[in-house]
């Protein structure tokens, strides 16, 4: 089976060109967005200290309903961020969801932390809590001391807060919620990014808002933000002269991009709808379909950030990946699941708590093209181009 990333053949510089290609995620901005760019651009204040940039910080921390917003360069930099202020670092351990993007990983890896990695939920693809319990129990054991558990809500669905925030608090760790996939969502009236200690958001150009680049921690820690924020700027002392009495990073989001970031959340209600619409066209289509379903489906909070099919070859008589050739062809782009970090050459030897979901997941499942910038006989032509692929596979 290939678990390559499907991109349309014009996007991929090979094969016959494809006319209007449909992609997954492509950025949904316009006249709008424009004129929030050529706003900030001609006040002429491109510092972190702008107004846009305080603006967008204020706006977000509004919008979730928590006290502070840091605005960053990317969602990696928040990560990193959220990790050394609850004290991930040399000689401490933060369990990752082997099921997720490498970043991740990643920014425990910049702290000189070790990850260790946790299977997930087949329902979900979240963090499996039962299999998190019986792992934080073990690392206890050993005298291992874990810094964080960090969490991910894939696709845009939350983790399974009401059981994997009272384990961490009965153990004393703290929860760093990645949110970089779930800006919109909710969990029982809660948005995403604010159910643990700090959480996370990412404005690449993918995601269901975009700032290009971006991304933002949140927290109601106000001390922490702080610290966050110090450690962003180059960890600058406040005196006249430049002086740092610890490495800092250059981690601020460009005000311009914040103006942009203003922009996108004005019209994030509406961007989210649109994505909610073509996850219950994808759920009426496949509904029928023996061996398929939707990954996560049902959630009323998730604001349907991918749309991604599982299919059991076994009974639905076809793989994942004979769609996803079946659709490239026609110049439509789809993308397996996250392949599991346990299974990335760079992290094959790290400690991992596994029951073979993961793997399972990134064998059987196609994201499928889910961005609320797709026009209406873009969509149709994927869901025309998936019946005919079903129709020959009946």
């Amino acid at each position: 089976m290939d678990l390559i990333h499907h991109r349309p053949p014009e996007a991929r510089g090979g094969g016959p060109a494809v006319t209007d290609p449909v992609f997954l995620s492509p950025p949904d901005v316009g006249e709008l967005e424009e004129s929030y760019l050529l706003r900030a651009f001609r006040a002429g204040r491109f510092d972190p200290e702008g107004p846009e940039l305080g603006a967008f910080e204020r706006e977000v921390a509004a919008r979730v309903g928590v006290g502070h917003a840091l605005g960053l360069s990317s969602g990696t930099a928040a990560l990193h961020l959220a990790l050394l202020t609850v004290g991930a670092g040399p000689g401490s351990v933060v369990v990752v969801p082997t099921l997720t993007f490498a970043a991740t990983a990643n920014a425990v890896t910049y702290t000189g932390a070790e990850p260790v990695f946790v299977d997930c939920d087949a329902a979900t693809g979240n963090l499996d809590v039962d299999l998190l319990s019986d792992l934080l129990g073990r690392l206890a054991e050993a005298g291992r001391r874990v810094a964080a558990v960090l969490s991910v809500d894939i696709n845009g669905r939350c983790a399974d807060y009401d059981r994997l925030l009272p384990l961490c608090a009965s153990t004393g760790v703290p929860v760093v919620e990645d949110a970089a996939q779930a800006l919109g969502s909710t969990y029982r009236g809660r948005h995403a990014g604010t159910l643990g200690r700090v959480g996370i958001y990412s404005f690449s150009h993918n995601k269901v808002m975009t700032t290009s680049a971006g991304g933002m921690l949140v927290s109601d820690d106000a001390a922490l933000v702080a610290r966050a924020r110090h450690l962003a700027t180059q960890a600058r002392e406040p005196v006249p002269h430049y002086e740092h009495r610890d490495v800092g990073y250059n981690y601020r989001l460009s005000t311009l991009l914040a103006a942009l970031g203003r922009a996108q959340l004005s019209r994030l209600d509406a961007m989210i709808a649109r994505r909610r619409a073509l996850r219950d066209r994808y759920a009426q289509l496949f509904a029928a379909v023996p061996g398929t379903r939707i990954l996560g489906a049902g959630d009323q909070g998730s604001n349907c950030w991918l749309t991604s099919v599982v299919v059991e070859p076994e009974r639905a008589g076809w793989q994942a990946g004979q769609l996803a050739e079946h659709l490239v062809t026609r110049g439509v782009e789809s993308r397996p699941m996250w392949k599991p970090m346990h299974r990335q050459p760079v992290y094959a030897d790290q400690p991992a708590a596994l029951t073979g979901v993961a793997d399972r997941l990134f064998a059987s499942s196609l994201s499928l093209p889910s961005g609320s910038a797709l026009t209406g006989d873009q969509v149709d032509r994927v869901l025309t181009t998936i019946s005919e692929f079903l129709q020959e596979h009946r």
